[in-house]
């Protein structure tokens, strides 16, 4: 059961929230990022995959706050996306010391890096958003252990596709968890950029 050997405070977590049964998608994939691999996570709509994204993202910083860079970044199509995900983070943050920042276009840059200077734990934010912190050297990678993007259908356009390979050139090592309805071609060509040697779950 891929539940029970997660970190006890998510455990807690999912006991307070009643969830007892991972679904097929969730046996299938937490083994699997846990071992570090980069994967390529395809399921249809309501299979689970936010829930697993942020599981084994919490269990990947043992739910604890360090530092003060980044560990973990999510990437979502938009500001409605990462309010919605920074949303589901703190119903599995609010009893542990992991701080959540969630930014995107619409917040001042300059707000954005000054408030993440101050320390966060994991980083929710938009492609054009993180590659503009990025190029103003407002966010380190220097700690990065997981980078994840959310729903990565909308990376088929191309501006958010290039943002996201100019951010993963810049970080040294990671693990990379891409998550869509679909494995499409434009998302599979990801492995020549920084999705290398990864592992395929698909539902």
């Amino acid at each position: 059961m891929p539940f029970k050997k997660l970190h006890t405070n998510i455990l807690e977590r999912l006991e307070r929230k009643d969830i007892t049964t991972p679904t097929p998608f969730q046996s299938r994939s937490i083994p699997v990022i846990k071992s570090g691999a980069n994967v390529f996570c395809a399921a249809p709509k309501d299979s689970g995959k936010t829930t697993t994204l942020i599981l084994t993202t919490l269990h990947k910083l043992k739910c604890e706050a360090v530092g003060n860079a980044p560990r973990a970044v999510v990437l979502v199509e938009n500001k409605e996306k990462a309010l919605e995900l920074y949303q589901a983070f703190l119903t599995y943050t609010k009893y542990n010391s992991l701080r959540v920042y969630v930014g995107y276009e619409e917040l001042h840059i300059d707000i954005q890096k000054s408030e993440i200077f101050e320390g966060v734990d994991i980083l929710i934010s938009t492609p054009k958003t993180m590659n503009k912190l990025f190029l103003l050297n407002g966010v380190s990678t220097s700690q990065l252990k997981i980078f994840s993007i959310d729903d990565a259908g909308f990376l088929i356009q191309k501006s958010d596709s290039s943002a996201i390979i100019s951010i993963t050139q810049s970080i040294q090592k990671c693990q990379y968890v891409l998550y869509s309805e679909e494995l499409h071609p434009k998302l599979k060509r990801f492995e020549s950029y920084f999705m290398e040697h990864s592992k395929i779950i698909q539902i």
